[in-house]
């Protein structure tokens, strides 16, 4: 999948995931399990979904010593029962590695669910769906790939990639219609398309006016987003944010807007539900 999180990256999450849930080894694990003995596992979907974060999951048990291999490829649909990951290695390296894998595959996974329901919701109308910056820390480069290989675009991926002014942003210039034309004057001397953020029709008109051509329209409803299709009749690209979800989706995207950008793909998606299953070698 295009844009995956590096090796590298991957390395450094496992070493941390793993730290933070057996800081001091597993004690149980230590204390009950002959030290030798291997086994081999899987990591099976008791849900249907997604598949995002595999090659997570298999850093993490290559970083504890076990030995894994994926079953499916990132952004396939994967049904109940299926295995996702095929584990071997000592019982000790697997179970140590167990927890932290399943965590981040059953929430990237979801994110990936997640935001295939949101496409499917929506389609017909042409409509992009994108992801925010809220995101889980230190989970970003994941999640939004997680929302890629559920058929989503990713938006900005930090503060350093993209101008997007917001409301705070022109609380700093004064408040008043006219900060919006002096926000776009001192965006516009960077080498960045400046996207300007609005919360009602007669900013929409003020941004417009000061030459947006990329408007984020903050907590409209659908019937607002269908004036402000109007007014901006194709001068600009309408992003809907704020409140949007399953139930309304298709609403939003019916008014002719062109992205909805939609936080719940990250910051509120449902674990996919996935166990472990694991066999002594004799």
């Amino acid at each position: 999948m295009r844009g995956a999180p590096g090796p590298a990256e991957l390395r450094k999450l496992a070493r941390v995931l793993l730290a933070e849930d057996s800081p001091h080894g597993d004690v149980t694990t230590r204390a009950v399990v002959p030290p030798r003995l291997r086994v081999t596992a899987s990591i099976v979907a008791e849900q249907t979904g997604v598949a995002a974060g595999l090659d997570a999951a298999v850093a993490i048990f290559h970083a504890a010593g076990a030995k894994a291999q994926k079953a499916v490829r990132d952004g396939s649909r994967f049904r109940r029962g299926k295995s996702l990951l095929r584990i071997r290695g000592t019982a000790h390296s697997v179970l140590r590695a167990e927890r932290p894998a399943l965590n981040v595959l059953q929430h990237l996974c979801g994110v990936a669910t997640l935001t295939a329901t949101f496409r499917e919701r929506v389609r017909g109308t042409g409509v992009r769906i994108t992801d925010t910056r809220k995101t889980l820390p230190g989970l970003r480069s994941l999640e939004k790939y997680a929302v890629r290989c559920g058929g989503g675009l990713s938006n900005r991926g930090s503060l350093s990639t993209g101008i997007l002014i917001k409301e705070n942003h022109l609380a700093c210039l004064g408040g008043e219609p006219q900060a919006i034309a002096e926000a776009m004057r001192r965006a516009s001397r960077l080498r960045f398309i400046p996207h300007i953020e609005v919360t009602s029709l007669p900013e929409l008109r003020a941004a417009l006016g000061a030459g947006a051509v990329a408007v984020l329209l903050d907590n409209f409803t659908p019937a607002g987003c269908r004036r402000a299709v109007r007014i901006a009749h194709g001068r600009a690209v309408l992003e809907a944010s704020g409140g949007i979800h399953l139930g309304n989706a298709r609403a939003y995207a019916r008014t002719g807007i062109h992205v909805l950008s939609v936080g719940r793909l990250t910051h509120s998606a449902p674990a996919c539900e996935m166990s472990l299953d694991l066999r002594p070698v004799r």
